[in-house]
């Protein structure tokens, strides 16, 4: 277990009127974590909002911008600096739409996929954060992105999403160990747990 602290920053809009967007996919999967594990309530810092708790013996640091997503990086940049973390102790949890619905992937570095809170993170810190990236799907067209990821989660989407977002919950002491394949696994293993065996019949 590392001995420095873990950040891990979900990325969404503030306010209401987005709380249920499909853009805001960060936002509840730490609202999840957040209220399934002992964290200290949430306090203005940051141009955002922590929260301090621990998995497993490691301090961990949860963090939403309060500022619009493509800014996202004003408030992860000062909490990294802030802390003085190495970016493989930076978590960022974000939709995207390049990934299928219900599909998670987990990995450090790489481009943004057109999300541009993590355009912002990549700014302000650089890229080498590991990432937690929630599919949403893409709409098909261009032109139809932005109301795709401004549009709230449907009631079909429900059907995978809570799913999701537990399991994403469960998993989420592997990040704290470094162990991102791990946390794929445990995530994978959740939601699709293999088939029991069934007594044969005579």
């Amino acid at each position: 277990m590392s001995d420095t602290p873990l950040l891990i920053a979900g990325l969404g809009n503030p306010g209401a009127d987005y709380a249920r967007n499909r853009h805001n996919a960060g936002f509840m999967a730490l609202d999840t974590i957040h209220a399934s594990y002992k964290f200290s309530p949430w306090r203005s810092r940051f141009h955002g909002v922590i929260s301090e708790g621990e998995f497993g013996g490691r301090k961990t640091y949860l963090l939403k911008p309060s500022t619009y997503m493509n800014e996202s990086g004003r408030a992860v940049g000062e909490a990294v600096h802030f802390f003085k973390l190495p970016l493989a102790a930076v978590v960022v949890i974000h939709d995207e739409i390049a990934l299928a619905a219900a599909k998670l992937k987990v990995k450090t570095g790489g481009g943004d996929a057109g999300n541009n809170g993590a355009r912002s993170v990549t700014a302000a810190i650089g890229p080498d954060y590991r990432r937690v990236r929630i599919g949403i799907g893409h709409p098909g067209e261009k032109h139809r992105v932005s109301g795709h990821v401004l549009g709230n989660f449907t009631k079909a989407d429900e059907d995978w999403l809570v799913p999701m977002l537990s399991a994403v919950t469960e998993a989420a002491p592997y990040l704290a160990r470094d162990d991102d394949s791990g946390f794929m696994n445990k995530v994978t293993l959740i939601l699709h747990p293999p088939a029991k065996n069934l007594p044969k019949k005579d």
